[in-house]
């Protein structure tokens, strides 16, 4: 029986040793995934919190390296190459610094392959790319330290920094045309309708040649005449009447509008039915 109570007594004691308390990060990690054009663009950092603090010149003190957050220091990895005020990031993941000030911040992307610590001088053969943005008082506190991507077209968009009442964005472009122009020129030489479709659309987004889009607009319109497609005969209506040709683009409209109708996308049929007012069809 001793023995027995021994044992109980033993496992009791190795429980009470590996159990831990859980209770919530003061400052919680975070990890923000986001596609600009074709690149695949990923945050990962620790978000602290105001809790009754002077934030900036205080607690985050003006014109020193600041990790950028809380923690370990925030990352970035971007898919492709990326430019950053005509600097080239080449495709991978970098450590953000930033030295705030009044009334600029220097953004620093690193790339010594650290996880942790902020060193107390850079490295410029680890610095990737810096540039100097403005800073934005806004009118309200932010409680918690965010990190977002926004401002997206296919070209770039720019990484947001806010928190108390100081706002950055630091604009950065991706390589989306060229590996979009790359595509379409491979694909080109045996295209289908969804080729034709997606190339002429691109196109006309990009304000490129409206004549080439018209060619492959067409080439789909045609490819599909014996089953025809509401969105492809309303990309046909928007190319031809950019191209000038009203009349060819009213015809489109209205084929589009009339399958839209039959297949319920009341969605379509409103664009057809707002387009054809503009070009006085109705």
């Amino acid at each position: 029986m001793k023995k027995l109570l021994l044992i109980l007594m033993a496992f009791t004691m190795a429980y009470s040793v590996n159990a831990q308390v859980k209770t919530p990060q003061p400052s919680p990690f975070s990890k923000i995934e986001q596609k600009v054009g074709l690149t695949d663009v990923t945050i990962e950092y620790s978000r602290p919190g105001v809790k009754g603090r002077s934030v900036f010149g205080n607690l985050v003190p003006y014109g020193k390296i600041w990790r950028t957050g809380a923690n370990a220091r925030t990352k970035i990895t971007f898919s492709t190459d990326a430019i950053v005020d005509g600097q080239t990031l080449k495709a991978g993941s970098y450590s953000v610094f930033t030295i705030p000030n009044a009334e600029s911040w220097e953004v620093i992307f690193y790339n010594d392959g650290k996880t942790n610590g902020t060193p107390n001088e850079l490295d410029e053969n680890h610095v990737a790319a810096k540039t100097t943005v403005r800073s934005n008082p806004i009118t309200f506190s932010v409680e918690t330290f965010t990190l977002d991507i926004n401002n997206i077209t296919n070209k770039g968009a720019t990484l947001d920094l806010i928190w108390d009442k100081t706002y950055i964005a630091v604009p950065f472009e991706v390589p989306t045309d060229n590996a979009v122009l790359a595509s379409i020129n491979n694909v080109m030489s045996g295209p289908g309708v969804n080729d034709y479709y997606a190339s002429a659309q691109y196109y006309l987004q990009e304000g490129k040649d409206i004549k080439k889009a018209k060619v492959w607009i067409d080439k789909a319109v045609e490819m599909t005449k014996d089953n025809p497609r509401y969105w492809i005969l309303r990309q046909q209506a928007l190319i031809h009447a950019k191209a000038g040709d009203k009349a060819s683009a009213i015809v489109a409209a209205k084929a589009s509008m009339k399958l839209a109708e039959k297949a319920g996308n009341i969605g379509f049929v409103k664009m057809n039915q707002d387009s054809l007012k503009e070009w006085g069809a109705i």
